[in-house]
């Protein structure tokens, strides 16, 4: 009994801690780039880029079922490639995690850069440092507490995530059951107690994590 309920927390958690994390340094480097440059398709871009914040999760998942799927160009080479397909595996869970938390992490750094005094960062520049150095020492420093709320933002949201993992990566007992769809399953299945268990303690962590974003920014 024991090893049932903490299977899906453990899967749960190892997921959106990869999915944070690489949306932290995707979303940071997209996230300097759009606030700082200007350049014809940009409002596209970005709307494309904050386009799964308001899309329903299922047609997340439809779209991954399309390009990944085994009918597909990339999922047929995957497949070819590894011996098998993307769909229903961790990866997949990984994915889908990663695209819906993106947006948070992106748009909250943004803001974090954008609040930075420009003069900080050109006088670094007249001082000999490289864009680079720049961005590393002194924009992301300025930004931290920005770049800090929007990892736990994303991982807090890549935990919740059910609709497109559901779809695009199923819900396998110890592979890919994750706290939300063990949440479904059990109450599916009449397990209202453990059904219980699982959203008592995805309340606590999301409320930990949303009340440690306000007191970082604080």
């Amino acid at each position: 009994m024991e090893e049932l309920f903490w299977s899906p927390v453990r899967l749960s958690i190892s997921i959106a801690f990869v999915a944070g994390v690489f949306v932290l340094f995707l979303g940071v480097i997209l996230a300097k780039v759009m606030s700082t440059t200007r350049f014809k398709g940009r409002l596209l871009i970005e709307t494309l880029l904050m386009l799964p914040i308001v899309l329903p999760p299922t047609v997340i998942g439809f779209f991954l079922i399309v390009i990944f799927g085994r009918n597909s160009p990339i999922g047929s080479f995957i497949e070819m490639l590894f011996g098998q397909s993307l769909m229903f595996t961790w990866w997949a869970a990984f994915i889908a995690s990663a695209i819906v938390a993106f947006p948070l992490m992106y748009q909250t750094a943004k803001t974090g850069f954008q609040s930075i005094d420009k003069g900080i960062e050109e006088a670094a520049k007249i001082d000999g440092a490289s864009n680079g150095l720049v961005f590393l020492f002194v924009s992301i420093p300025l930004a931290r507490k920005a770049i800090i709320a929007g990892f736990v933002l994303s991982f807090a949201r890549a935990l919740g995530e059910f609709g497109a993992t559901l779809m695009f990566a199923g819900m396998i007992p110890g592979k890919t059951l994750t706290l939300p769809t063990a949440i479904y399953v059990a109450i599916d299945s009449g397990n209202m107690g453990l059904a219980w268990a699982w959203v008592g303690l995805t309340v606590t962590i999301s409320f930990l994590m949303l009340l440690s974003t306000y007191l970082i920014r604080d």
